[in-house]
């Protein structure tokens, strides 16, 4: 679990990526075309194209050719596992003191 979650948090690694992945959670399953990505980040298409690569090969985004266009989707599926792996042990090193919680 450790390499897939370091895969997809590199995946996020950039302003742009997350950008595009943001815009991607708001489209929902429907998904998004790569225009309609460039239209609403405004991100260059050759550049939106390698930051869409990237974002697939973390397994952030799935790809699918219809037609002539490739409608791009987030993982919701993954996200949420990533979600998990960080928040899995929040506050496993929290102590109770007299009833009140401190971070040891």
């Amino acid at each position: 679990m450790w390499e897939t979650a370091a895969a997809g948090f590199a995946a996020m690694g950039s302003e742009a990526r997350l950008q595009v992945l943001k815009t991607l959670v708001r489209a929902g399953e429907p998904g998004l075309s790569v225009g309609q990505i460039q239209e609403r980040t405004g991100i260059a298409p050759s550049t939106l194209a390698h930051h869409l690569k990237f974002l697939a090969a973390g397994g952030l985004v799935e790809q699918e050719k219809v037609g002539r266009s490739t409608i791009n989707r987030a993982r919701f599926d993954e996200l949420e596992k990533l979600a998990q792996f960080i928040l899995s042990e929040c506050c496993a090193d929290v102590e109770k003191k007299g009833g009140k919680r401190w971070l040891i």
